[in-house]
């Protein structure tokens, strides 16, 4: 056994060597020397370690600890997580048709797409998947996931929880297509909406064709609704900005301290409308792609940005080959609007005292011009032209959004609730006071960072053998922030009820039901169509 672990070891010296020897800065001798003690180490301690460990697993711990203090969207993928990104990128994919959360012992079904095997078969959100053709979910070494994909026409039997019930189900696996533009109508007459939710090979293609498609049917002005768009392929948001602006025009430049990566990308085509009128809405959780095509128009006056802040990703990644299938997805450079504002919200090059990677004071930002003369400022994401307070994610709804608190919630509500029209459905504020009282029944943490950090000074408390001293204080001040979190609810009530709402009316009408209802009711929406029935008021925003 520990032959084979030193033969293996002596594999990671050519798979290091072959990596390491491409690097640009000249300073080959000092690589190669830290990949020979690297795998004298590694060697070493497989072949006399104590207790058997398994070289595999050592060696992603390893690589994790080599990437930890660097970007977090530097990344070693493994096989699946490579054939996870070719299918992200594609937009198309063989298996039962649902998002899904990977817990311990489960597997939690989020969305069942509408018209897909796992809808079919009758699965809903809040489902508890516990067995897949025979294989448990819990301690199943590998991605559970991947029991769900195979082959058209195969079937899975699967075994899940629904509100306390074990029941099964077989379901029939299929081609499974993922778009781009998840919905698009025309509304109040002449108002184009599309909803753009990532950025893969279809993205234009799907866009351009909604576009069009609109337009047929009247539409004179136009929302694109960015809002969530995690981002994607980079030639996907060039192509996207250039359906709206002229062919040659510089949407982003990319800087590195490798020389090759440094380059300007500028629209290569003719554009598909330069004059319709414009509408983006973005969020906190608009990112990368989303950024580009956002401050792109927004630099070059084609449109006017809604909502709230974007994510503040400014940082453009490469994936690279390595050996057995796997890759290195690693930040090649950062990326620049054309006013030249990076919207890089963080520096995890220049940390705090903390080692958390520190983040620019809104006073130190710097200020950069549109093409047409306005003011616009860099530090973190994309400022909206018109700032919306309904499109803020606060620290404590983040908090409930990460605690799965709203899911969990509406997966109750479902059960509890028949509702057979949208227009009919209102989350009342009988409705919110049920929610509080949700949260005390189950036990929900929804943990603040600073619970977070409480916590960590009190295990530094048992360390130093003063955790007797102050527990009782500990205990006290635990449940003041507990009470504070609580106020803090109510206070974000309208963020909450509307998160909540959006999250229920998906369980009874899919992610269609949920877009026709916003059409109506969501602020961010409404204030993008008052703006575009204002001519005046949107060219006045846009000089």
């Amino acid at each position: 056994m520990k032959k084979k672990i030193a033969i293996a070891g002596l594999a990671v010296v050519v798979f290091f060597t072959s990596v390491g020897f491409v690097n640009n800065k000249n300073d080959f001798f000092e690589i190669a020397k830290q990949i020979e003690i690297f795998t004298t180490l590694y060697k070493e301690l497989n072949m006399n370690y104590v207790d058997e460990q398994t070289p595999a697993t050592l060696m992603d711990k390893a690589i994790e600890g080599m990437l930890a203090d660097l970007d977090p969207y530097t990344r070693y993928w493994n096989e699946q997580a490579v054939e996870d990104s070719r299918i992200r990128n594609n937009g198309v994919y063989t298996g039962v048709g649902a998002s899904v959360r990977t817990l311990e012992d489960k597997m939690i079904i989020i969305e069942p797409f509408k018209g897909y095997p796992a809808d079919i078969a009758g699965l809903k959100a809040g489902d508890k998947i516990i067995e897949i053709d025979g294989n448990k979910i819990e301690g199943y070494e590998g991605d559970a996931r991947n029991l769900l994909k195979g082959t058209a026409g195969t079937k899975a039997k699967i075994t899940y929880i629904r509100q306390g019930n074990e029941a099964k189900t077989t379901v029939e696996r299929s081609a499974v297509e993922v778009d781009a533009v998840s919905f698009y109508k025309l509304v109040q007459g002449d108002v184009g909406y599309i909803v753009l939710t990532k950025f893969n090979k279809k993205t234009t293609v799907q866009t351009r064709s909604a576009l069009e498609d609109l337009k047929s049917q009247g539409a004179t002005k136009i929302i694109l609704d960015l809002r969530g768009n995690p981002g994607g392929l980079l030639n996907e948001a060039i192509s996207i900005v250039n359906l709206f602006v002229p062919k040659g025009e510089v949407i982003t430049t990319t800087k590195s301290d490798i020389a090759k990566y440094n380059k300007v990308y500028k629209t290569t085509k003719e554009p598909e409308d330069l004059e319709i009128p414009l509408v983006v809405l973005v969020n906190g959780r608009s990112a990368s792609a989303s950024e580009i095509v956002s401050g792109g128009l927004q630099d070059l006056d084609r449109a006017v940005i809604v909502g709230a802040r974007s994510f503040g990703k400014g940082l453009v990644q490469r994936p690279k080959k390595l050996t057995y299938g796997t890759q290195l997805k690693v930040t090649i450079s950062r990326y620049y609007t054309p006013s030249g504002r990076c919207i890089q919200a963080l520096d995890y090059w220049n940390r705090d005292e903390n080692g958390d990677p520190i983040r620019v004071d809104s006073k130190e930002y710097n200020a950069f011009k549109t093409k047409g003369g306005r003011t616009v400022y860099d530090g973190g994401g994309i400022l909206p032209d018109v700032e919306l307070e309904t499109s803020v994610f606060s620290p404590i709804t983040t908090a409930l959004l990460k605690d799965n608190a709203i899911f969990d919630y509406a997966t109750e509500y479902h059960y509890k609730n028949t509702m057979t029209d949208w227009k009919d459905f209102v989350f009342s504020d009988s409705d919110f006071q049920d929610f509080l009282g949700f949260l005390k029944r189950n036990n929900f943490e929804y943990e603040t960072d600073t619970e977070k950090k409480f916590e960590e000074a009190l295990r530094r408390a048992e360390d130093d053998d003063l955790k007797d001293e102050i527990a009782a204080s500990y205990s006290k001040l635990m449940e003041q922030i507990g009470a504070a979190k609580e106020r803090k609810v109510t206070k974000k009530k309208a963020e909450v009820m509307s998160l909540l709402s959006d999250e229920i009316l998906k369980r009874y009408f899919y992610a269609e039901g949920l877009y026709d209802y916003q059409l109506e009711h969501n602020p961010e929406i409404l204030k993008a169509i008052e703006i575009l029935n204002d001519d005046k008021k949107y060219k006045r925003i846009l000089k």
